[in-house]
């Protein structure tokens, strides 16, 4: 008998329509579950697969000391990895992240520094770069290293072009380190250039865990603005509202980031017809929980 080992458990999530949300449009609406990978979210397949190619670029190996800048998913799917294949990791994180995702870290060995909320990612992402200069590790920079976007290319878009048969009109996902969009898109455009790629940002005050409206002096290099056709502003309520409804309504429970495409998608339903829609639903809820955001009315 063959036996898989946990690296070949990232991928292939499911692919599900929209039982109730949006059903009056005739469209179709579909959701790929991303909480289904091993660690729980999208970025395992860019945790992976930076770790995979680092290993045969020969930029590191087993026992080496890593280091990353995360808000919490990256971190978790980085720390599961490492755990997996020999490496320690240090995680960088602003403090008002949910306590669910430290515990995560931790009990998967990372070592989790906090940096204050006022300084946000950009505070981590500068002081990984200040450790990594000291020589206390190995930063993997998932904002600029290019074996982000590439696990999407390789994965995530073929895996959405196979299970919608190729009929997929608009794919729709949340910005952060932009790596799926540019990844998905770049594999999706290549198969059909008419395909709707959009992108989704916090509006103006909403801080949704996962997503940014980067300074431009922080923008990821990974970014390439002529891949996403449309970009949306996305508010704080909105995401959080779709959240709940996406528990309520459809039986998937989900972060904040994923209510926000999941609403982002049902705005665009009401704009079209004969559509295939797919927007990424990052991780699961349960990763939200002592926020009391499921609580809310």
């Amino acid at each position: 008998m063959t036996y898989q080992t946990l690296e070949h458990c990232v991928g292939n999530t499911p692919l599900v329509r929209l039982q109730r949300l949006g059903a009056h449009t005739g469209n179709t609406l579909l959701v790929k579950l991303e909480g289904n990978n091993p660690a729980g979210s999208v970025k395992d397949r860019p945790a992976l697969n930076m770790i995979l190619r680092a290993e045969q670029k020969g930029v590191i190996r087993p026992g080496d000391t890593l280091i990353e800048a995360t808000s919490g998913n990256t971190g978790i799917a980085l720390a599961m990895v490492a755990a997996m294949k020999g490496y320690r990791m240090i995680l960088i994180m602003p403090d008002h992240m949910s306590q669910e995702r430290k515990d995560a870290m931790i009990a998967y060995g990372a070592t989790l520094i906090e940096v204050p909320h006022a300084s946000g990612m950009e505070g981590a992402r500068d002081l990984a770069l200040r450790m990594q200069a000291e020589g206390q590790g190995i930063v993997l920079n998932q904002f600029g290293n290019p074996d982000n976007p590439l696990a999407h290319y390789e994965s995530t878009g073929p895996e959405i072009w196979r299970d919608t048969h190729g009929s997929v009109t608009h794919f729709i996902s949340s910005m952060g380190t932009t790596g799926t969009i540019m990844g998905v898109s770049r594999f999706l455009k290549e198969q059909n250039p008419d395909v709707r790629i959009v992108g989704l940002q916090p509006g103006d005050g909403a801080q949704i865990a996962g997503i940014r409206r980067w300074p431009e002096a922080y923008l990821p290099t990974i970014f390439e603005r002529e891949r996403v056709d449309l970009i949306m502003d996305i508010p704080q309520t909105a995401a959080e509202d779709t959240m709940r409804r996406l528990a309520r309504e459809e039986g998937i429970c989900a972060g904040v980031s994923s209510g926000g495409a999941v609403w982002a998608m049902l705005q665009l339903a009401e704009q079209v017809r004969d559509a295939v829609m797919v927007a990424i639903i990052c991780d699961r809820g349960d990763r939200y929980l002592s926020t009391g955001l499921f609580s809310a009315k």
